[in-house]
Order: structure tokens, then C-alpha cells, then sequence
């Protein structure tokens, strides 16, 4: 089996961006997903779930996630240097009713969330799970919204993760879904596990033909369509981030109109009139600023997407919102900031003097906006050194990712890092050995070394079997 990553395509990409999902098979024979299922039952039934030791309790597990198939599909949308987060967890489903639906937190935690891919789960489902056993429901195209924009009983464009023993679905983390209803009463078993991108797309990292935007043949929208965001998410994916910004001279009626769109109620309506605005140049940034310091903050926080796509006119206005005394508003311009990526270069100081500022809300922001940016500069590197001696553990694993993210530049705090792995926080501790390995000095992969071999975990080892063989 050729081990070189097997490349989405065009189309792919295309529904992905739209539908928020796929559907994956690789070419493992039956026994090997029969094995996994097997073991899957004895460790349930003897131990119960081993939620983030599902890779070294069961070794055969990274064996799917190093498939051509899969790696190539990871590639695809979050890039080469992507990273497999430490949560994972295996769901187990044998109950007669569905599950409620609902959106992934981040290990217990809030955020701002991505609409550009920065994130994404894989579901695998290691016996057959046809309709009856139960398989994870998706609402397409649902992964944007920031509210449930159907009714908790309503099924209809539900697509499933349903098929053969092997079958993998990629989604957009924050798409809405759900168990379904087991009527068989088997058990059924689906292995989730969630990755990062690590760098803002300088090209293509799928097999790429076409140059521009088109919407998919398979569009499975029950909602509503969204050409301007997924256009914008198709040039971001591409190395063409901002090309949405002033491609539309619009009339001051039409601007008056999306105005009021953005305060509608209906999320849909917002977000693309947010999209819209961002592509009418310097008026529609103006009416995004205005929209930014909304008393109602759903309206302020569809305004940072727009102006977050809003090329570089944008960064002026959010460096002015930073100091915003509403601390919502500040995070929500320092999101856009980060989102705007390298051309804020001259709000990287005002960022950095936010890391005192008394809302972890706040904090937080401009630690993610640090990450996304990705930056080597000294503010970066100290803000970020700052936030891992942060009293709010949400804080301190996020400045992980971040210095995972800003990678080599970021030797300056490695010894912090190393300090950070002793963390009372487990997820402070897994984004400090994920920081070590992507800034990746000498001193970096001696402490991670050491680390992991005084963390080395033997997964043979359980209460039924201690010692032998």
C-alpha cells in the first residue's frame, strides 16, 4: 500500500466547504475493523472508556490515522503540518432515542469559533452502522452557525455517517450533530478524534485544478446557501486570503439593506449580509465597525467575521475596538485581527498590552489571535510566554497551540514550556509537548524526549494482566 497521502480533489474540497462533512472508506481489510471492535468491547467491558488513551491502549488505532486515505483527506483541508490533538474519545451508542443535537465545546471550554478551517473531527465507525445501529447525524452546512437554526426534532436533510465497518467522516468541528436512535440494541462504537491546522494556507494542499469558485454538484443544504463565505473560504484555503474584500461597488440603499440584515434574527440572513458587507470596500467596513459595537452582541460578533475577511482597510478599526470597555467587543476585534493574519503587523503591540487586561475573554483573544497570525515576533513570543503563567487554565493550554502555531521563532519559551508539563491542567500539558515539537530545537526535543519517556505508557498493561507476558 503506497503510503503517499491520497489528495482530495476539487469537488471534494467544494462540498466539504459547503456541506461540512465527508465520507471516507480506506481499503483496511474487514478483520482489521473486526479486530478493533472486538478489543473495543473487552476494553469497555473490563475498564471502560479510555477517552484520550484510546492510542496507546489500543496500538491498531494509529494505523488509520497514518492511511493514505486519511492523511491525505487531513492534508487536504488543514494542511501539511497539521496536528492530531490530544482529545479523542470513543462514543458508544446503544440506546433506543436519538441524542440531543448540538455543537462540540473545546474540552469543556468556549471560543470564538473558526469559520475558515482550522479545525476538524474524524469519526470512525470500526463495524457496519447502517440506519438502524445508530450512526452520527450532521446537519449540512450548519457548521458556521453559532445557533441552532432548526427545530430539535427536525430531521429532515440529516445526513448520517452510515456504511461499512471502515467508514470515516470528516467534519468541520463546529458542525451541529448528534447520536441517532440504535433500534438493532447492538453496540455500536465511533472513535472521534480532533485536529488542527497549524499554518494559514499559502497554496492549495489539495489535488487543485480550478482556479475559481464553484458551488458542488452534491450541495445538501436543508438552511441556506452562502456563496460569499464560501468563496471567501475557498481563496483562504487556496493562499489567497482577503481576495473577498472590495469586489463590490455597492449603492448606499444596498448598504442600508444589509445593515439591517445583519440585525436580523435569523443567523443565516446575519452572516451573509456580514459577507456581503465585507466585500463593499470601505463602506462596508464602516458599517461593520458601526455593527462591531452593537449593544446586541450576537450583531457584534457576525460584524468581527465580516470585517475578519475585510482585507486590510479592516485592521485600523479593530485596532480602535481593542480598547473597546465592553470586553466582547475587544476579543471580538481581536479575532478579526488575528484572522487578518500577517497584514496587522502594526497591532501586534496593542495585542500584546492586552495580556493585563482583567477579562479572560480578552486574554484569550488575543492569545488565539497571536497563534493565528502566527508571528515569530518578540511581542508575540512574550505575550505568549505571559499567558502560559496565566491564572485561567483555558489561557494557558491555548498559548500552547499558539506557540505551536508561531513554531521555530518560539525558542524563547521553551523553558517555560517545560515548566508548563507539570501543569495540574492535562490540556496545558499535551499543547506543551505539541509547542516542543513544532518550535523543534535541540533543547526542545531533549525536554519532550525526556518527557514522554517518563510518561511512557505500556498498553498491554491492565488490572487483568500487570506483568506477563
Amino acid at each position: 500500500m503506497s503510503q503517499q497521502p491520497i489528495l482530495l480533489n476539487d469537488e471534494q474540497i467544494r462540498s466539504f466547504i459547503t456541506n461540512g462533512f465527508l465520507i471516507l472508506n480506506a481499503d483496511f481489510p474487514e478483520a482489521f475493523h473486526q479486530r478493533l471492535t472486538e478489543q473495543l468491547g473487552t476494553i469497555y467491558a473490563e475498564e471502560g472508556n479510555p477517552g484520550n488513551n484510546l492510542l496507546p491502549r489500543i496500538r491498531e488505532v494509529q494505523q488509520l490515522f497514518d492511511h493514505p486515505t486519511i492523511t491525505g483527506a487531513l492534508t487536504s483541508v488543514l494542511g501539511q503540518d497539521y496536528m492530531l490533538h490530544a482529545h479523542r474519545h470513543g462514543h458508544y451508542n446503544a440506546q433506543p432515542v436519538p441524542g440531543g443535537w448540538h455543537k462540540d465545546s473545546y474540552w469543556g471550554y468556549s471560543r470564538m469559533r473558526n469559520h475558515h478551517p482550522w479545525w476538524a473531527m474524524i469519526m470512525y465507525f470500526p463495524q457496519d452502522t447502517p440506519l438502524e445501529l445508530g450512526p452520527t447525524g450532521v446537519m449540512p452546512g450548519t457548521q458556521n452557525y453559532e445557533t441552532r437554526t432548526f427545530e430539535s426534532d427536525e430531521t429532515e436533510g440529516e445526513a448520517y455517517a452510515s456504511g461499512k465497518a471502515g467508514t470515516f467522516a470528516l467534519i468541520h468541528y463546529d458542525i451541529w450533530h448528534r447520536s441517532t436512535a440504535n433500534v438493532r440494541g447492538q453496540s455500536r462504537y465511533m472513535l472521534k478524534f480532533e485536529f488542527m491546522r497549524t499554518q494559514v494556507p499559502q497554496a492549495p494542499s489539495w489535488n487543485n485544478a480550478a482556479a475559481t469558485w464553484t458551488p458542488p454538484a452534491d450541495l445538501q443544504l436543508p438552511i441556506a446557501s452562502h456563496d460569499a463565505m464560501w468563496e471567501d473560504t475557498w481563496n483562504w484555503l487556496s493562499g489567497r486570503a482577503g481576495s473577498l474584500a472590495g469586489t463590490r461597488t455597492p449603492s448606499i440603499s444596498e448598504i442600508e439593506e444589509l445593515q439591517e440584515q445583519l440585525r436580523d434574527t435569523f443567523e443565516p440572513v446575519q452572516l451573509n449580509a456580514a459577507y456581503e458587507l465585507a466585500r463593499c470596500g470601505q463602506q462596508g467596513v464602516a458599517a461593520l465597525a458601526q455593527a462591531l459595537h452593537d449593544e446586541r452582541l450576537d450583531v457584534s460578533r457576525l460584524a468581527a467575521y465580516g470585517l475578519s475577511v475585510s482585507g486590510s482597510e479592516a485592521a485600523q478599526v479593530l485596532r480602535s475596538a481593542l480598547h473597546d470597555t465592553r470586553p466582547e467587543t475587544a476579543a471580538h476585534a481581536a479575532f478579526a485581527l488575528g484572522e487578518l493574519g500577517a497584514s496587522v503587523q502594526p497591532a501586534l503591540k496593542e495585542l500584546a498590552g492586552l495580556m493585563s487586561h482583567p477579562s479572560e475573554i480578552v486574554r484569550l483573544a488575543v492569545v488565539e489571535a497571536f497563534g493565528l497570525i502566527g508571528e515569530a515576533s518578540d511581542e508575540a513570543v512574550s505575550s505568549l510566554i505571559r499567558a502560559m503563567q496565566d491564572p485561567v487554565a483555558q489561557v494557558r493550554f491555548t498559548a500552547g497551540l499558539a506557540l505551536a502555531q508561531v513554531g521555530q521563532g518560539a525558542e524563547a519559551a521553551v523553558p517555560y514550556l517545560a515548566e508548563a508539563m507539570e501543569d495540574e491542567n492535562r490540556y496545558v500539558r499535551a499543547h506543551a509537548h505539541e509547542a516542543l515539537r513544532y518550535i523543534g530545537s535541540e533543547q526542545a526535543k531533549d525536554i519532550l524526549i525526556k518527557a514522554l519517556f517518563n510518561a511512557r505508557w505500556c498498553p498491554t498493561t491492565t488490572p487483568a494482566n500487570t506483568f506477563y507476558p
